[in-house]
């Protein structure tokens, strides 16, 4: 079990833990799976500027950018191979659009959908910090 997963099983049982479980949500390293045709299997480097396509998935009506804190559950979720983008949560709370919902660590006992307005919110937490960084 990693900390993410002992931080969501705290915060389902109790409203309080929130802050520990999105402390390591924006601090955290995720793997997004990607439609990068022409890069190999496996992680492509981002350089600053840089674009890339995640796989974004359509479920009643919801669209889900597919999130993994592990190489391993993302392969084990894709069956195989795929290439990905390894991202800090909160440049993925930055690039993250309007309606976006996220699915994360799908196909394991501790798998969280994220809402738009709880990405939202998040996002502000980001702005805060950044704010307060420069200030």
């Amino acid at each position: 079990m990693t900390e993410i997963d002992k931080a969501l099983e705290a915060y389902i049982k109790d409203d309080n833990a929130q802050a520990e479980f999105y402390d390591l949500i924006l601090n955290g390293n995720f793997y997004i799976p990607t439609h990068d045709e022409g890069a190999a299997e496996g992680a492509r480097a981002i350089e600053e500027n840089d674009y890339i396509s995640p796989v974004i998935l359509e479920a009643d009506d919801k669209s889900y950018m597919m999130l993994f804190e592990s190489e391993e559950r993302l392969i084990a979720w894709a069956k195989d191979p795929v290439p990905y983008v390894v991202l800090p949560g909160h440049v993925i709370v930055e690039m993250s659009t309007a309606g976006l919902h996220w699915a994360l660590n799908v196909g394991t006992d501790h798998q969280k959908e994220f809402l738009p307005d709880e990405i939202e919110w998040l996002k502000g937490i980001v702005a805060k910090c950044q704010e307060e960084g420069q200030g």
